[in-house]
């Protein structure tokens, strides 16, 4: 029987019901976070929360009880049982009625799930989507519940024979994936977006950054196709480091190369080491 927890309390999963007036289901209007459990010790769990936190506040949400929700994802691992896993921490502006506007007091919702998963494997496929990424809209570089431009975008790709979609902004440069981070190989060196871009500061973006390192800077998506780009990856929570093997028409036959490899070697010996970094 799988449980979730939901305000502080461990319930059944088919038991829970759906809050027809919360604001996170009418308008979208939350904040969440994924995060990855291996061999049942979850990953980077302070990082998740810190930046859970960051989306509330620019989204003028109450700040989540990080405690609470700490102690929340331990008991689940330990009720159900999970070894390799996803945990879905979601976090909305509570019961607001069915307009646009929130409660004059804001009631947050916290809500902690889990689903088993198998591991990505070690390339993927991209489409490069027709429609931009706003880099100056208000949500930009928060990780909202307001998925749903990502998940049309995502359909799309696939359709396309992709397994994930990535984003120019309004100018053109790269931006993002649906829910990763990109990083290019470009005569040797690896170059990824800045936030400036409009992406999501990934936490796999950020220990690969500090690990391994990146020149960031902005890049054209036409760059892509240049041959001094040699190779790309993407990086996120459940991906983690993936080599791309085509983007559009453009395949790299040799992914992972050598350099996404070894970061592909870095982030699998700190997952062995630091479950916290």
């Amino acid at each position: 029987m799988t449980m979730v927890w939901i305000d502080g309390y461990l319930q059944e999963a088919d038991n829970t019901g759906v809050p027809v007036f919360d604001h996170g289901l009418v308008c979208g209007d939350g904040a969440f976070e994924t995060l990855v459990v291996v061999e049942g010790v979850a990953f980077a769990v302070r990082r998740h929360l810190d930046r859970l936190c960051r989306t509330a506040r620019g989204m003028g949400l109450p700040e989540p009880d990080v405690e609470a929700l700490r102690k929340g994802i331990g008991e689940l691992i330990v009720r159900n049982r999970v070894d390799t896993a996803k945990i879905r921490i979601t976090y909305t502006a509570g019961n607001s009625g069915l307009g646009s506007g929130r409660s004059r007091v804001v009631e947050p919702r916290a809500i902690i799930a889990t689903e088993e998963i198998a591991l990505e494997p070690a390339t993927t496929a991209l489409a490069l989507a027709p429609w931009p990424r706003n880099e100056r809209g208000v949500l930009a570089g928060l990780k909202t519940t307001s998925y749903a431009e990502n998940v049309i975008a995502l359909a799309w790709a696939i359709e396309q024979g992709a397994d994930e979609v990535l984003f120019a902004n309004t100018v053109g440069n790269l931006c993002e994936g649906s829910g990763s981070n990109i990083f290019l190989v470009r005569d040797g060196i690896i170059v990824t977006p800045p936030l400036s871009a409009g992406c999501l500061a990934g936490v796999t973006r950020d220990l690969v950054l500090e690990g391994v390192g990146a020149t960031e800077e902005d890049v054209s998506s036409a760059s892509l196709f240049d041959s001094s780009v040699s190779e790309v990856f993407v990086t996120s929570t459940l991906r983690m480091v993936q080599g791309v093997s085509r983007i559009d028409q453009r395949t790299f036959d040799n992914s992972p190369g050598p350099v996404t490899m070894k970061v592909q070697q870095y982030f699998a010996q700190l997952m062995r080491e630091r479950a916290d970094p």
